[in-house]
Formats: C-alpha cells, sequence, structure tokens
C-alpha cells in the first residue's frame, strides 16, 4: 500500500527492542548461557501486590485471575538468586557500560545516579513475581536516511524464564535465561509506515551487534510494536523475533483496528450503547446437542451458559475484506477463563449445533433478527467466568478499539494476551544500590565507541572487494568482525565470506546457536574445506551436526561419511547414474540433466564441488547422446 494511505489513517508506530547482552548475568557471576542438562526443580504460587500507591496492577490482576502454578527448572548455569532463594548481587558493571555506550551512539542522555526498579510480573517468568529494570538515559536520536527518529528511553533490565511446557493449569518455566542482562531501547511513535518500522527496527540492531557485547541467535533479540492509528488505541504486539514479519505484523493491526472502528460505528447507527449481559442457562434444552463440545461438558457435569447481545448481529464474522472481528476478540478473552473457546450466533448453525437449537437458543434470549449472541460450554464456574469476560469485550466494542497487550502469531496476526500494564506495577527494588553516572565512567564508555556500520561496509569492500551486498550482509547479521578474524588467520575470504552471509544466518533460523563454534573451529572446518577433506556443499551439514551433537570436526565427519571424493570416484559415481538411467537419457535428451544432478548430489553432495559433479554430468551425458 502507498505510504499516504497510512498517513491518511494517522498511523504511529513505536518500537521497543530488547536485545540480551553476552557480558555475564546482570545480578550475579552465572554465564549467559542456556542449557538442556536439568538439575533440579522447585515450585511456585504467585500473587499480585498492592504498589506504593495503594493500587493492584490490572495486567497483574488478570494473571492472578488464571490460578496458575509454575514448576521451575534449574541448570548448571543458574544459582541460588534466580531461584530468588539469594539477594541479587550488584548489577554488572561491564552490563552498565554496554547500555551507556548504545547511548553514546544514539546522543541519549544519562541519568544521574541508575536507580533499579522493581515491576511487577506474576505470569510466571520470574520466579520473584517481579523483573527488575533500570531507566539509563532517555532523550536520544536516531538518524534514518529518510527521518530522525526519536528514542525516548533506554532501560537495563534482567530477562525472563524460558516457558517450556503448560497444560492449562501449571507452566513449566527454565531459569537458566533469567537475569540475563536485556537492553531496551524505546523509540517515540515516530513511524508513520510498516517498512519505516522495519528498517528502524534493522538499525538499531545493527547498532547493537557492532558493540560486539550481544548475544546471538533466535529469541536474543526481540521487539515490542506500539501501533495507534486515528480513532483506535494504542495496541502493544510484544514479543516480535522476525525482523521481516514486522510489515506484517504493523499492516495487520491497522485492519484489525479499522474493523473494529466500523463495528462501533455500526452499533451506534444501531443505536446499541451497552450490552445487558445476562446469562441464561441451557444446559438441561441442550444436554442431547449433536456438538461434541457441548456433550463433553454436559458429561462431566458441566453447564451451557448464553448470553445475549443486542445489535450485533452479523458483527462477530470476518468482514468483507476477511478480518476478524468481535468471535475471535471475544474467543480469546474467553480462554483467560480457562475454556478452549466459544460459540458465537453469526458462525450457527455449525458444530454439531442445529438449526433448530438456534431458534430455540433466540427463543429463550429473546433475540432479534438485528441481535446476536454467544454461548460457551464448560465447568460452571468457568463458563461463567468466560461469558462475563465476553461480555466485558462486547461491551469495550460499543466504544470502539481497546488499548491492551497483545500476542505476535506465526502468520503476522495478533492474538489478546492482556490489558496494558499501568503505574501501578513499579515500585523500588531496594535489594540493589544505585549506580552513580560518574565523568570517569563516561570517559570511559567514549573510549569503547566501535567503528560505525556504514564505516564498516565501505571499509569491507576496500580492502576486501566485496560487494556492497556482500559487506551490507556481514554487517546487518554482525559477522563483519569474524570476517576479519578469520581472513587474518590466512582463509579464503570468497569462502568464508560464503560462510557468513549464507550458511551461519541459515543455521540461526533453524534455531541452533552457532556462537558455540568459535572462530577457531570455525577455521579448522574452512582449513578442510581447502585442502580437499571434503566439499564446500557439505559445510552446513557439518556445522549443524557439530552444533547439535557438540562434536568436533573429526567427529562429526566420521559420522557424517563426508571424506571428500577424489575426481575418479566423482566420475564413477555418475557413471553407475548414467548406466541405470541411459534410456531415461535417450527418452528426455537435455531435459534428463536436473533429474541426473538432482541423483548424483544426493550420493555426493558435501563429498565434491557441486561445479565438478556438474560438468562430468553433463559430459557424460553429451557423450550417450552424441552415441546416439
Amino acid at each position: 500500500m502507498a505510504d499516504d494511505y497510512y498517513i491518511s489513517l494517522g498511523l504511529m508506530v513505536g518500537i521497543e527492542i530488547h536485545q540480551q547482552l553476552s557480558t555475564g548475568k546482570l545480578f550475579c557471576s552465572c554465564p549467559c548461557e542456556l542449557s538442556e542438562k536439568v538439575t533440579k526443580r522447585f515450585e511456585r504460587a504467585l500473587r499480585p501486590s498492592v504498589s506504593e500507591m495503594g493500587e493492584i496492577d490490572r495486567a497483574a490482576l488478570e494473571e492472578a485471575q488464571k490460578k496458575l502454578r509454575f514448576t521451575y527448572e534449574a541448570t548448571e548455569f543458574d544459582c541460588l538468586v534466580e531461584a530468588d532463594e539469594e539477594p541479587p548481587h550488584s548489577a554488572s558493571s561491564k552490563a552498565i557500560r554496554t547500555t551507556l555506550l548504545l547511548s553514546k551512539m544514539v546522543c541519549a542522555t544519562p541519568v544521574d545516579e541508575i536507580e533499579f526498579m522493581r515491576k511487577i510480573v506474576i505470569d510466571g517468568s520470574n520466579t520473584s513475581g517481579f523483573q527488575r529494570t533500570a531507566l539509563v538515559s532517555m532523550m536520544g536520536k536516531l538518524d534514518m536516511p529518510w527521518k530522525c527518529i526519536g528514542i525516548d528511553t533506554i532501560c537495563l533490565e534482567e530477562d525472563a524464564a524460558r516457558r517450556i511446557a503448560e497444560d492449562g493449569q501449571s507452566v513449566v518455566f527454565r531459569i537458566d535465561r533469567l537475569g540475563i542482562p536485556l537492553i531496551e531501547i524505546a523509540t517515540a511513535p515516530d513511524m508513520r509506515t510498516p517498512e519505516e518500522a522495519r528498517e528502524v527496527a534493522e538499525r538499531i540492531g545493527t547498532l547493537l551487534r557492532a558493540t560486539r557485547m550481544v548475544r546471538r541467535g533466535i529469541g536474543s533479540i526481540r521487539e515490542d510494536l506500539n501501533i495507534s492509528i486515528s480513532g483506535g488505541a494504542r495496541v502493544e504486539i510484544k514479543g516480535v523475533q522476525e525482523l521481516d514479519l514486522i510489515p506484517e505484523y504493523v499492516d495487520n493491526e491497522v485492519a484489525r483496528q479499522n474493523a473494529l472502528i466500523a463495528v462501533r460505528d455500526e452499533l451506534a447507527a444501531r443505536g446499541i450503547t451497552d450490552v445487558p449481559g445476562q446469562k441464561v442457562d441451557l444446559t438441561g434444552r441442550m444436554k442431547n446437542s449433536g456438538s461434541k463440545i457441548i456433550q463433553k461438558a454436559v458429561g462431566s457435569g458441566g453447564a451451557v451458559l448464553a448470553v445475549g447481545l443486542p445489535g450485533f448481529a452479523g458483527l462477530m464474522r470476518p468482514d468483507s475484506e476477511g478480518v476478524k472481528r468481535l468471535g475471535r476478540e471475544m474467543a480469546f478473552h474467553a480462554r483467560v477463563a480457562g475454556v478452549g473457546g466459544l460459540f458465537h450466533s453469526d458462525e450457527l448453525p455449525d458444530y454439531g449445533i442445529t438449526d433448530e437449537e438456534v431458534d430455540m437458543i433466540r427463543s429463550v434470549l429473546g433475540t432479534g433478527e438485528n441481535d446476536g449472541f454467544i454461548l460457551v460450554a464448560d465447568s460452571m464456574d468457568k463458563a461463567t467466568a468466560a461469558l462475563e469476560r465476553a461480555v466485558a469485550r462486547a461491551r469495550q466494542a460499543v466504544r470502539g478499539v481497546p488499548e491492551e497487550t497483545r500476542d505476535p502469531l506465526p502468520d503476522g496476526t495478533s492474538a489478546y494476551s492482556r490489558p496494558l500494564p499501568g503505574r501501578a506495577r513499579m515500585y523500588p527494588e531496594t535489594d540493589v544500590p544505585p549506580i552513580t553516572v560518574t565523568a570517569q565512567m563516561m570517559r570511559e564508555v567514549e573510549g569503547m565507541i566501535p567503528e560505525l556500520p556504514e564505516n564498516i561496509v565501505a571499509r569491507l569492500r576496500k580492502e576486501h572487494s566485496l560487494s556492497k551486498e556482500q559487506s551490507e550482509a556481514l554487517v546487518k547479521s554482525g559477522f563483519d568482525k569474524l570476517f576479519d578474524e578469520m581472513l587474518s588467520m590466512g582463509l579464503s575470504s570468497k569462502i568464508v565470506a560464503r560462510t557468513l552471509i549464507n550458511t551461519m544466518p541459515e543455521l540461526e533460523k533453524e534455531g541452533l546457536d552457532v556462537g558455540v563454534l568459535g572462530k577457531d573451529v570455525l577455521a579448522d572446518v574452512l582449513r578442510r574445506v581447502d585442502r580437499g577433506d571434503f566439499s564446500k556443499e557439505g559445510v552446513p551439514k557439518l556445522l549443524a551436526r557439530m552444533i547439535e551433537e557438540r562434536e568436533s570436526p573429526e567427529e562429526a565427519l566420521a559420522e557424517l561419511n563426508l571424506t571428500g571424493a577424489s575426481d575418479i570416484q566423482v566420475e564413477a559415481a555418475i557413471d553407475r547414474i548414467i548406466e541405470e538411467k541411459r534410456d531415461f537419457i535417450l527418452e528426455r535428451g537435455d531435459r534428463a540433466m536436473a533429474p541426473l544432478m538432482g541423483l548424483a548430489m544426493k550420493e555426493l553432495r558435501g563429498k565434491a564441488d557441486g561445479k565438478l559433479i556438474n560438468e562430468v554430468m553433463s559430459r557424460k551425458i553429451n557423450e550417450i547422446l552424441r552415441e546416439k
């Protein structure tokens, strides 16, 4: 869509970037490493508390209503601080200086004294029930080619535990990630198009990697998107991990808010100002329903409850553009109460519910042609709570788009998570002493300022004859320093560039931690390719094996059988394929090349250079065709 479209809607996007640091944990001496080796487990139940202002945070209160229990798994990389059995140590000076370094790079003004606060979080992701966070600097700027973007705040906080499993009533977390330092960079809502949001996130990520103090891999950097349009509301999509999906999340949120604004206007046109929300028990009337969900609820002693929604007919199904509206929104709110979902009148009859049953429900509720209804089947407590939440969401629809936090979904859409938190969740941290930002500290930070990304690109092009695209790819991925180091070890720029630009990012996309390889190990692998131990096509497979199994190059090579094939062996393998497929070659002619190359690569991949295989195969096929 054209930029003018988003500008006409009054689109405003702000981004919060959360980047893990590799400086060691924030409040203890444990490393910033994740592990699958669980050494012990313990359980906790969390509840909200009243803040110093005498209020309970609304987001914390909603989490408490889920009544979940939490199991925590500790690993060899955790200590009593993560388990909340020992007070936090003083904040990591290395993490503090890295945050001040990033602040300097975006011209942000540091605070005089860094004071840690406690932020109430009782979704189980923190063993203590709160997250420690500190404001480090404010009022920075990010110069983009098309605009200067404001940086409102830069904070330093501790990361949360990893969610491992859940079953509806309990959640399992692993605390190896808990306490890893996070830099949080919050921009002003200065982006006006989805693509601008992506470009700003990419630029900030590049600056963070330039510090050489950040962790790599899936989950090490996350973006929260704050999105609003005129007539809508600020909505936070929390925890986006794929940079290229940012425009989709923004675009889909714009479409969702537009659809909800249209619903609000239609309800107003129909004269709807409120939703009564009177529940009716239909258990007796629905006990013989063909719906499996209803059968299961009634069979286990549960209830079937319904609520009429005056004036809501047609507003719960997707709109003419396919954008899902109130049915989906109310279902997500209902699920907070522990039910699997709900039925709404715009999708019925279906799911085993007949026309006759729909007519009966309408008759009992007294709904007319322009009205809707929702139906929930579960235990009485859950069904009652679910309907109350769904009705509350219907009442919000009368007013328009509610402010809320949403979870990103893999398809670029989002789902309701919880209300936006308020000021009531913050209070001072009494266990961590404040850090004075001295003039000496800032002089040290100034000496740490790294080479800027654009300067690195220019240098790589000049010194190593790389293309602009190759240089930018190395810088954006953060592998430019490793590239320099490996070339200083006598390796070929061509094979190093190919591995760092193509292979390493692909391994990261597969969720593999390429950081465990180390430059010396990676150099060993590439030297083996140079001397012909195996072909460059085998590098991705070999590196993946080494990461997954924590094996040396020798061990991985032995297991994968990637020993290099000689020219004679290549010829022999292709001769065998040619002989088996002679008739196929005579029938297909030149068109036999692609299928036979597939067979050859399957046998020789990683053992011989693809170019050599192609040359031999082409020559052998041409010989057969000339004989014909």
